[in-house]
């Protein structure tokens, strides 16, 4: 096939047309032959590139992204009729491992979404609106290694913006696509509906440059297919959200750049600098060889890096006891020997932060460190004792700081400089206490937080994921323990309120194979509630764990006042009513430990396959320890003095 299509082009080739009239004229004059070859070299280095480049074209080997399966079909044979913009972008979509796209339908998008339906190994996912939309594909990228979701010109694209703005923050690839103006009115001082009544239409773009690691508009077929290939590719390498916007009336037009099977999807892959990368992997064996107690810190990073495998290489041959940054929580394995716990300072999980602060080093690998994650600045760490290992980046201690050196690389290398040091775990292990359990209960005492916890835990295994939403729900669960191949999400840079029902329905819909279980608070799920109904629609069968308190518990203990206090719904009756017989939901209300236990045991049971959603009523003031702690510490941090000027 690769020679048929060769010769076919070639033969067609004017270049080669004039290599043989050429050569059959100076062979019967020797008086040119220097000419002759001289021009001859010049052809064929020609007829050389032009049959690489078709060859190249027709066997082109697909090398797809971490979130992307081997065994992903070939793209299905297309006509000349049949190759549009619209179907192009859909493929790409598919090439890239996106199999769901979150959309909400706009008169400037409809007929790119016809494109998108038609594709068979896509499904178009119809949310509420842009926002919730804009989470689940931040869910979905979080399980899949990249999302998407499509919505109309501004009225959708700034509804939208909160969510990309979230998924830049967490280092999440999502593709943003907006269906834009009609590519006749660009340039023409026309006023359009859905814009704030100006003759430019850069209003969105605008908004999106900030919150996107590239934003390309297509009005024009010509160089459509670059600038979409162009994106897509910018927002795998960086790990950030892309911005496309494409008009509205080119999706379905032909055009010879989509005429014939995409060239298939190509990243290439990044190599470290090989002298940074030995340096930097022996001046940190010396560094912590020295070292009597180190200890490892796992951070969200690792997730950008798709470092997991390194960080247990290094773990594992090290002998150093392992924590987690809060942030990082379901990137480092849980049931690893040398797990400790997580590192949050202050409120760090029992014995966890004691161990870490007192190492005389630590290699964190991946951190963010910011108010939140230091629990106002207050972490108990050294600069001149780290090793601070970034996705492209390592620094030692006070001395070098090293570039493009890629944290797989230097984790797997590093484990095979270091001597085994134990000396920390074994400090950890001397003085562990195991949690303690809860007071004994009376009969029908009311529910207290930390017993609902507990029976979280005993759910949890292999098949679940947890999504953690803002608020007194970070710190509890990030005292679960997390069984092998527990997936665990929450968005703590970002920490925007609600963000858990969109990234719930996006998970879940990646997830297939996990049940989820979502910790809500009463005040966030009021934010985003509408798209259970998508949840119901789409089948998920996720437990919903709704903890109505009365209001926005975690603003409390960081500065409280009567903003803090919210409207009480009947939650359970709201979703009733949103599930309106259609689809599989079953709801409870949970007000005492035997209560809890008995709809665990029908969710888990009988209602396996359905969307459960138990509001469990708690005190407003039944908080977590560390919720107190935290709070405390972050409201020092928010009300220091201005600096003298």
């Amino acid at each position: 096939m690769v020679f048929k299509t060769s010769i076919s082009f070639l033969q067609q080739n004017p270049t080669c047309q004039k290599l043989y009239h050429h050569t059959h004229k100076t062979l019967q004059n020797p008086q040119k032959s220097n000419q002759f070859f001289h021009y001859f070299l010049k052809s064929i280095t020609h007829f050389v590139f032009l049959l690489y480049s078709c060859v190249s074209m027709d066997s082109a080997i697909q090398i797809g992204t971490a979130s992307q399966q081997s065994s992903t079909p070939a793209p299905a044979p297309v006509n000349a009729s049949s190759g549009t913009l619209g179907r192009h972008l859909a493929r790409r979509l598919v090439e890239i491992g996106v199999r769901d796209v979150f959309s909400v339908p706009g008169d400037f998008n409809l007929t790119l979404l016809d494109h998108l339906v038609a594709e068979p190994e896509l499904s178009l996912i119809g949310c509420c609106n842009e926002l919730n939309a804009g989470y689940a594909a931040d869910g979905y990228a979080r399980a899949k290694g990249v999302g998407a979701c499509v919505v109309t010109f501004t009225v959708g694209g700034l509804s939208v913006l909160n969510a990309i703005a979230g998924a830049y923050s967490e280092n999440l690839p999502v593709i943003c696509i907006a269906g834009g103006p009609n590519s006749n009115d660009y340039g023409t001082n026309r006023i359009l509906h859905h814009t704030i009544g100006l003759p430019d239409f850069s209003q969105e773009l605008r908004c999106f440059q900030t919150i996107t690691c590239i934003q390309v508009v297509v009005n024009n077929l010509d160089d459509a297919h670059e600038q979409i290939d162009t994106a897509i590719s910018t927002a795998l390498k960086e790990s950030k959200p892309a911005y496309i916007s494409i008009s509205c009336n080119l999706p379905g037009i032909p055009h010879p750049t989509f005429a014939r099977d995409p060239v298939p999807f190509f990243l290439a892959p990044k190599v470290s600098n090989h002298l940074g990368l030995e340096a930097a992997v022996e001046a940190t064996a010396e560094f912590l060889n020295k070292a009597v107690k180190p200890v490892i810190v796992g951070g969200p990073n690792i997730r950008v890096a798709k470092a997991q495998k390194a960080f247990v290489e290094l773990a594992n041959a090290s002998g150093y006891p392992i924590a987690v940054m809060p942030s990082g929580k379901g990137l480092v394995p849980e049931h690893h020997p040398h797990f400790i716990g997580t590192y949050w300072g202050a409120v760090s999980t029992g014995f966890c932060g004691e161990i870490v602060e007192s190492a005389d080093a630590y290699v964190f690998v991946g951190p963010i460190f910011n108010d939140y994650s230091s629990v106002g600045y207050s972490l108990l760490i050294k600069k001149e004792k780290a090793i601070i290992v970034q996705p492209n980046r390592v620094t030692i201690g006070n001395g070098p700081s090293l570039g493009w050196v890629f944290m797989t690389d230097f984790l797997s290398a590093l484990a095979k400089k270091l001597k085994k040091n134990s000396t920390a775990l074994e400090n950890y292990r001397r003085i562990f206490v195991p949690p303690g359990i809860p007071l004994k209960r009376v009969q029908d005492e009311p529910l207290r937080v930390n017993v609902l916890f507990k029976h979280i835990q005993d759910i949890l295994g292999g098949d679940t994921a947890v999504i953690s939403e803002t608020g007194d729900s970070w710190f509890n669960c990030q005292k679960l323990r997390l069984p092998e191949s527990c997936g665990y999400e929450f968005q703590m840079q970002y920490g925007s309120i609600g963000w858990s029902v969109g990234a719930t329905l996006g998970y879940a819909q990646a997830a297939r194979d996990k049940r989820v279980i979502a910790c809500i608070g009463d005040g966030s799920f009021q934010v985003t509630a509408q798209d259970i109904s998508t949840m119901i629609r789409c089948g998920q069968r996720t437990i919903i764990f709704l903890i109505n308190n009365g209001g926005y518990t975690i603003e409390v203990e960081i500065h409280d006042g009567p903003y803090n206090v919210i409207k009480n719904w009947d939650y359970t009756g709201l979703v009733n009513a949103i599930h309106n017989g259609e689809g599989k939901c079953w709801t409870a209300k949970v007000r005492t430990e035997d209560e809890l236990t008995a709809a665990i045991a029908t969710a888990t049971g009988e209602q396996k396959d359905s969307l459960c959603f138990i509001e469990v009523f708690v005190h407003k003031d039944d908080t977590s320890k560390e919720l107190l702690e935290w709070g405390s510490r972050v409201s020092a941090a928010n009300g220091r003095p201005p600096n003298p000027q």
